[in-house]
């Protein structure tokens, strides 16, 4: 008669559990447009953005005019453009959208590059520059840093963008941010670390601190700046001269 009675109780604790996270909802993806002339780099360039998990193309668009078309209606998280584009070129494109769609990043795509060029693609407010012919072994770790904010350059330039960058800063030729304060010396061993690609673990280890310190110092610059994401941060250097020619 006992065990009767506790037949009901047994048969329900051999309900299958429910995992309660398949009714959690999805992260949104990461949304790209990209624009370029040519639809056979546009497909090549389709083609590895789509390779990223948790990232889609959400546009296309063949003209500069269109691309700023595209990001106005799409509202997209990047956009990755050509510099040389038919309407309106590549760095003209971006000046009007950090205008109008300020929450969109941008990285340019190059056939050359140098360091000029580079300075140049910072003061249009864009994030950062990927050669073409480096797209195929770059563009991802490109996407990568800009989802944390982070800018990109291709090869040895992002090494060389960043030793003019805290040499002229070291020698004194840096300025101070909105509110007057100069970055210290270890500050700028951070941005000089976090700029070169680093990871905040990655800093912490080089600089023999903890992770939780360089995110410290990093949250430090970020507010005495009066910035809000680390890219505005390396803007502000180049259109200060912090960067020399």
């Amino acid at each position: 008669m006992n065990t009767a009675a506790q037949e009901p109780t047994a048969r329900r604790s051999r309900r299958p559990r429910v995992d309660q996270s398949s009714f959690l909802p999805e992260a949104p993806a990461y949304r790209v447009v990209i624009a370029d002339d040519y639809a056979v780099a546009r497909r090549g360039i389709r083609t590895i953005i789509e390779s990223l998990a948790g990232v889609e193309v959400c546009g296309e668009a063949t003209t500069g005019l269109e691309a700023v078309e595209r990001v106005r209606k799409e509202k997209p998280n990047l956009l990755v453009i050509d510099l040389t584009m038919p309407e309106m070129n590549g760095l003209d494109a971006v000046r009007v959208l950090r205008q109008e769609c300020p929450e969109t990043e941008v990285l340019i795509l190059t056939m050359h590059f140098s360091e000029e060029l580079a300075r140049e693609v910072l003061r249009s407010g864009a994030i950062g520059d990927v050669l073409k012919s480096d797209a195929e072994s770059d563009l991802v770790a490109a996407i990568e840093h800009v989802r944390e904010q982070q800018p990109f350059f291709t090869g040895q330039l992002a090494a060389s963008m960043v030793e003019t960058f805290v040499n002229g800063a070291d020698n004194g030729s840096g300025k101070s941010g909105g509110n007057g304060s100069p970055l210290t010396p270890r500050e700028i061993e951070v941005v000089r670390l976090l700029a070169a690609g680093r990871s905040n673990k990655e800093a912490a280890a080089a600089l023999s601190l903890s992770t939780r310190t360089v995110q410290s110092h990093r949250t430090h610059i970020m507010k005495k700046m009066e910035f809000t994401s680390f890219s505005d941060l390396v803007r502000y250097a180049v259109r200060n001269n912090l960067v020399e020619p």
